[in-house]
């Protein structure tokens, strides 16, 4: 099973992308305080973080960075997907560490093979 962490504040995202990750397969921890992502994502262990572009004051690149930086010594950061607004953004979730990217337009399964990516 893979869990995510989900990072988002506009309900209309939230309702999108939990109906696309829902399953038996998946387990979807939503939190929509950026600031408390990254110790989030290692006190819950998840395999992945989900973070919108556009999150509460601190955004997707800051969550990114927050997520890599909180990573252990010699431990491997937790991976980071950005949901983009549009593909212009992918300058930013580029500079930002995140493992990969997508438009918030992208479908169910695009976006489970975004989060299940190794």
């Amino acid at each position: 099973m893979t869990t995510v962490l989900f990072v988002a504040d506009r309900q209309s995202v939230i309702d999108r992308v939990s109906a696309a990750l829902s399953g038996p397969d998946m387990e979807v921890i939503h939190i929509d305080d950026p600031d408390s992502a990254a110790a989030a994502a290692y006190d819950h262990g998840v395999d992945r973080v989900l973070v919108d572009l556009k999150v509460g004051s601190m955004g997707a690149m800051a969550v990114a960075r927050a997520v890599r930086a909180k990573a252990g010594d010699g431990d491997a950061a937790i991976p980071v997907t950005v949901l983009l607004d549009r593909e212009a953004d992918a300058v930013l979730a580029g500079r930002s560490g995140a493992e990969n990217w997508l438009t918030k337009d992208a479908t169910a399964a695009e976006l489970r093979k975004a989060v299940t990516a190794s």
